[in-house]
């Protein structure tokens, strides 16, 4: 069994940087489960229409994604969760603590937080996809690895 079977996105409201991100986990990762929610979801909409149009032009269709409110049986069941900044992880972590030691910016290991892209440009949507897939790069060999992360080499990303 791998280390991280079930893969949790994270981002405020679920609609702009999670989707992507999970959409570019489940590219790479078919044979994982993998979710994304928001901490302040608009639960029951679609992905943000430019995100949607914007992963259309790299081949990845997310526009079938339903947003929805992170909880605590997500988080329990999830093997890694994934934010896009800091805040985030501090967040989860203060209210499951259990979370500490599964739950990383997904750019930690470039030191970087994702932009919100939020009713922005589209040049902006492309900036935090691109530093998505940048970021996930730097997981790849942690994700696809059978044996568990060691928590010393995770330290540098909190």
């Amino acid at each position: 069994m791998d280390a991280f079977d079930n893969i949790l996105v994270i981002c405020i409201g679920n609609i702009c940087r999670s989707p992507m991100a999970a959409a570019l986990l489940t590219e790479r990762y078919s044979d994982k489960h993998i979710e994304s929610a928001g901490l302040s979801a608009l639960i029951g909409h679609s992905a943000d229409t430019t995100a949607i149009e914007l992963m259309a032009r790299h081949d990845i269709d997310i526009s079938s994604h339903v947003t929805k409110q992170i909880s605590e049986t997500l988080v329990r069941e999830a093997d890694l969760i994934l934010t896009m900044t800091t805040e985030q992880t501090k967040w989860i972590e203060s209210r499951w603590p259990y979370c500490r030691g599964k739950t990383f910016r997904i750019g930690c290991w470039l030191h970087k937080d994702i932009i919100d892209p939020y009713q922005l440009d589209v040049g902006v949507f492309e900036i935090s996809r691109q530093d998505i897939v940048d970021s996930l790069e730097q997981w790849n060999d942690k994700i696809s690895d059978a044996t568990p992360i060691q928590t010393s080499t995770l330290s540098e990303c909190y």
